[in-house]
């Protein structure tokens, strides 16, 4: 069993001292950023200390103790961050919930939690929880973020105002020796799991859980003390609580919140962020907008994009294997950055020194295309239950189609299967309320199993591909579908692909088509469509897409080449069910949806190997 690893940085430490000292050392005007009457106007650190513990004061005074739970049900904003520190610095632990989750999944998390209050953001959530709170017995008090107490028990606003009132010196004093008395052991928060197999779980991370992984993050990726950070990911999601959040918080990072997922192209320009973390998807757009834009201009521009392309990419291939570009082909480099990249990387506001990709595999041509671009994606790998980073990719230690070494104090080990194992003070401390799923997770010398494949090189380590998503043909042939559904993203005219196969006599894919791309091209060709379902009706689009789709994997092996397609009208989302609030594919969810289509796939035969068939809608789960 290969194992890697390093000692950890620094001693056990809680969040609250986290806090604390951020505060103390950075004192900026600017700690926290929101947009208000269409422009970004900044919160310092002396205010939201203020804020914090007058929350803080105010939850005591409703009756809240330590070792209850609170939820927060809330999109990305300044009072998310504020309600989480005086949760944690009172000794609560909080259930952070995705907003965009149904009223039945939230009731499940605050049910099986027994939360004792809930902060929401708006008269919406607010209803949301209003409609499941008889099921919610614990459930006391819900808060909200909005001026008016629509659907809610009281506001923010009112509960600062019950804080103010006892926030004199001796209260003052006493809370914050209570908040660093707070111990690195104590359970910070449960956060549920996305479940793409089965129910939710609450994962138990420890503020210490939390903490180790923030100093390791630090001395892996450098920070100035005076980076702006966008934030837009959900901060119910790990990744973007622990880097986004207390990371960012812990440097002095100014955090700018978006508006929202819709307006993040906007709001890359207005903050100029130094430092974006993002899930793939992000970056999967990018480029697909970046090569559409470039191949469907005039014929000039479209030479001079592939000139600068392969230029870039050349430059890139010296410098990846440790060379530096000289002569002819650093000066046609910074042509190309003046000609084509200079505009790519305006439109993230001109500043960026780092992307950091997490939550699901980058496609390894992605990745070189923005890296070959002058903008640097750090990918990144991690799981909730590791809170979360387990290895990155680093400006000292970096190497596409890895997710780098792994960070101090964290061990990874690779099992005699290809699981990947975690040992580490990141590592959960179980499931709540679920100890015989614990106990099958963490084994008796302290490993997580991840469920994850992969492989360490150098100590880099690899994925690849989830344990349970691995398909096995009914051949005995094991294909992993991720780096294939990776690799067919990047094709211009595909939007959404899942893998499928398992137990079957060969692999299919399951396509969503960039419908903009697809589009345009049946105008070109004079093909009349009034609907996407028109489009997927059409032989000669179903013909087009298979020659994209094919052409895009034609070097795989024989046994990985899906043999047969199926065109969907509709995206996967979390609204429609087959997305988790993480954006992966319930492949379970996927195949019962579809069933029909599938099934037709397989009941067909396969004309020349291969064969297209098109699902102008969702069919019934039942």
């Amino acid at each position: 069993m290969m194992t890697t690893g390093g000692p950890r940085v620094g001693g056990p430490g809680t969040l609250n001292q986290l806090f604390f000292d951020a505060v103390e050392r950075y004192d900026k005007p600017n700690a926290l950023q929101v947009k208000r009457n269409g422009r970004y106007e900044p919160i310092s650190h002396r205010t939201v200390l203020e804020r914090v513990r007058r929350v803080a004061l105010g939850l005591q005074e409703l009756g809240v103790r330590a070792g209850d739970r609170v939820a927060i049900l809330s999109e990305n904003r300044p009072e998310w961050a504020i309600a989480d520190f005086a949760c944690l610095s009172v000794g609560v632990t909080d259930v952070p919930i995705y907003p965009n989750l149904p009223a039945d999944q939230a009731a499940y998390m605050l049910r099986d939690s027994g939360c004792a209050a809930i902060f929401v953001s708006d008269a919406a959530q607010a209803a949301k929880v209003g409609s499941v709170r008889g099921n919610c017995p614990a459930l006391r008090q819900v808060i909200t973020f909005a001026d008016a107490v629509a659907n809610a028990d009281l506001t923010l606003a009112s509960l600062e105002t019950r804080g103010a009132a006892v926030d004199h010196d001796d209260r003052r004093r006493i809370y914050r020796e209570r908040a660093l008395a707070v111990r690195p052991n104590d359970v910070a928060t449960i956060i549920y799991t996305s479940g793409t197999t089965g129910e939710p779980k609450g994962v138990m991370l420890t503020h210490d859980n939390i903490f180790s992984n923030v100093q390791a993050a630090c001395t892996a990726i450098p920070f100035t003390g005076e980076d702006v950070g966008l934030s837009f990911l959900p901060l119910s999601h790990i990744f973007e609580r622990m880097a986004g959040h207390y990371q960012m918080f812990a440097t002095g990072t100014s955090i700018a919140y978006a508006e929202s997922m819709d307006t993040v192209p906007e709001n890359l320009v207005e903050v100029r962020p130094t430092l974006v973390l993002s899930v793939p998807r992000l970056y999967e757009k990018m480029y697909a907008r970046v090569l559409d834009t470039a191949m469907s201009g005039s014929a000039v521009k479209k030479r001079i994009f592939i000139w600068a392309r392969d230029v870039a990419d050349q430059w890139a291939n010296v410098v990846l294997a440790g060379g530096t570009p000289r002569g002819a082909l650093a000066m046609r480099y910074r042509i190309a950055q003046r000609l084509v990249f200079s505009k790519l990387k305006a439109r993230t506001g001109g500043r960026l020194r780092y992307f950091v990709s997490g939550g699901a595999p980058l496609a390894p041509e992605i990745n070189k295309f923005f890296y070959a671009a002058g903008l640097v994606i750090l990918e990144g790998y991690g799981l909730t239950e590791t809170s979360p980073v387990i290895s990155v990719n680093t400006p000292s230690n970096f190497r596409i189609g890895t997710v780098g070494k792994p960070i101090a104090g964290v061990e990874v080990s690779i099992a005699p299967d290809g699981e990947i194992l975690v040992r580490g003070p990141n590592v959960m401390k179980g499931y709540f309320n679920k100890p015989a799923a614990t106990a099958e997770a963490i084994d008796a010398d302290g490993w997580f199993h991840t469920g994850d494949i992969g492989e360490l090189r150098d100590d880099f380590l690899s994925i690849t591909d989830r344990k349970k998503d691995l398909i096995v043909t009914a051949g005995g042939k094991n294909i992993a579908p991720q780096p294939i559904e990776n690799l067919i993203k990047t094709n211009k005219y595909v939007n959404q692909v899942v893998m499928l196969g398992d137990k079957r006599k060969f692999p299919i894919v399951l396509v969503v088509p960039n419908w903009d791309t697809l589009g345009a091209w049946a105008a070109t060709q004079h093909i009349p469509a009034t609907s996407h379902a028109d489009l997927l009706a059409t032989p000669a689009v179903r013909a087009k897409m298979e020659a994209e789709v094919m052409g895009t994997v034609q070097h795989l092996a024989h046994f990985e080449m899906p043999k047969k397609i199926g065109l969907l009208e509709h995206e996967f989302s979390i609204e429609r069910g087959d997305l988790t609030p993480t954006l992966k594919v319930k492949r379970r969810v996927v195949d019962r949806t579809y069933k029909s289509l599938i099934d037709s796939l397989y009941a067909e035969p396969v004309p020349g190997g291969r064969a297209t068939s098109a699902g102008a809608a969702a069919e019934s789960a039942d």
